[in-house]
């Protein structure tokens, strides 16, 4: 892992249609070939911020409003989507967002359209992916929309990993997934970090999975960062659970019952 960032996000802040910021002055640093996880409970902020990196906050009405994102040393935030992802940077969006109608090896295909590999090149792609996932030879000729849950988060990832990333920016893949199939998604990711050296930036609700395999972490509440540290640090830190139960506390408090 290199001290050099791939990802500098300084004090921004993203809103849309004009309301009030739900990111209102998160910074955070991805270093070249570093996991860092972005930490929160379910409107955090996480996704947005992603999507402000990304800048598919644009297509939802959503706006940086102030703040600056670097990626790879140059200033990003007025670059469509399909230009940052030929210059490396993809997100895997919560949801998985597969092609329902389009068989598992044409999703995989469609990752590649930025790049646009030759013939022998994107077949030799495929077959990495194939030999990381190998359930999804196994399936590559059935509809995406018919394969389970687990299976369409490996097409999700696998789509993304035929663009050839420098950093991914990785939404919520434990999402609605049974343990196991988490695991093995995790470790998937872990070993893309550690092997290929694939900068990863991933949001997640699941904290102890996420800081089992990031180096640092970073804690959204409301859209600010309450709390950041080494992932073994951050895992013991009081911030953590505080920030995970901070609106329970808060709505029981208005209701006036104890948090138990």
């Amino acid at each position: 892992m290199s001290d050099t960032p791939i990802l500098e996000v300084d004090a921004i802040r993203v809103a849309y249609g004009g309301l009030a910021p739900v990111v209102n002055g998160v910074s955070l640093t991805v270093p070249t070939g570093g996991f860092v996880a972005l930490l929160g409970g379910n409107g955090a902020g996480k996704t947005t911020t992603l999507k402000a990196i990304s800048n598919l906050i644009r297509a939802e009405r959503g706006a940086l409003e102030a703040g600056r994102i670097v990626y790879c040393g140059a200033p990003i935030a007025n670059i469509d989507p399909w230009s940052l992802a030929e210059r490396g940077l993809v997100q895997v969006l919560e949801g998985r967002r597969c092609f329902a109608h389009l068989t598992v090896e044409e999703n995989l295909r469609i990752g590649a359209f930025v790049r646009k590999p030759d013939r022998r090149t994107l077949d030799s792609e495929l077959e990495r992916v194939y030999a990381i996932f190998p359930r999804l030879k196994e399936r590559r000729h059935a509809l995406a929309g018919h394969t389970s849950g687990g299976e369409q988060q490996m097409v999700a990832l696998g789509r993304a990993l035929v663009a050839r990333p420098s950093l991914i920016l990785l939404d919520e893949p434990s999402m609605g997934l049974a343990p196991h199939v988490v695991d093995e998604i995790f470790d998937v990711v872990a070993a893309l970090n550690r092997d290929d050296h694939v900068s990863v930036l991933l949001a997640e609700q699941n904290a102890a999975v996420a800081l089992r395999h990031a180096q640092y972490g970073y804690v959204l509440e409301s859209g600010h960062v309450v709390a950041q540290g080494a992932a073994a640090q951050l895992a013991r830190s009081d911030a953590l659970r505080d920030a995970y139960l901070g609106g329970a506390k808060r709505a029981r408090a208005d209701a006036g019952v104890g948090l138990q």
